[in-house]
């Protein structure tokens, strides 16, 4: 819980009461997308040459899954709009502990979303598109 996720440097669950939610290491820790090779299809040889040499990684598209929780509706209520605001900003910094030094640097493109709240009113979930533009720069 505590120290387990940290956004903007900040400790997500001390901040907001927010917590990973389902798949969100497979999907943050999972292997990057590359860009097109250079390819020349010419009608004077068999098959197509293809240069592999000086291959780059693609922005990539992921879906994170967040939990929050408050002790109180009014206190979830208010957790919700802090870390909706902060989401809300646009850039922001994820760091992971579990997964090492890596501090991804991502965008919140508020597009793909689902949200759920408990009967309670003092648990909810939501799941967001969000772009890493640069995968290779994790520092």
């Amino acid at each position: 819980m505590t120290g387990d996720l940290y956004i903007n440097s900040k400790d997500a669950f001390t901040t907001w009461g927010v917590r990973m939610g389902s798949g969100f290491l497979d999907a943050l820790d999972g292997f990057l997308p590359m860009k097109d090779y250079i390819e020349n299809d010419s009608r004077l040889e068999h098959g197509k040459r293809m240069i592999t040499t000086n291959a780059k990684v693609a922005s990539r598209d992921i879906t994170l899954e967040f939990t929050i929780e408050g002790s109180s509706e009014t206190d979830y209520r208010a957790k919700k709009k802090a870390f909706q605001q902060e989401l809300q900003a646009g850039a922001f910094t994820l760091k992971v502990p579990a997964l090492g030094t890596d501090v991804y640097h991502l965008v919140y493109t508020g597009k793909s979303i689902s949200y759920g709240l408990s009967l309670g009113r003092c648990f909810g979930k939501i799941s967001a598109k969000f772009t890493e533009p640069n995968p290779m720069s994790r520092e």
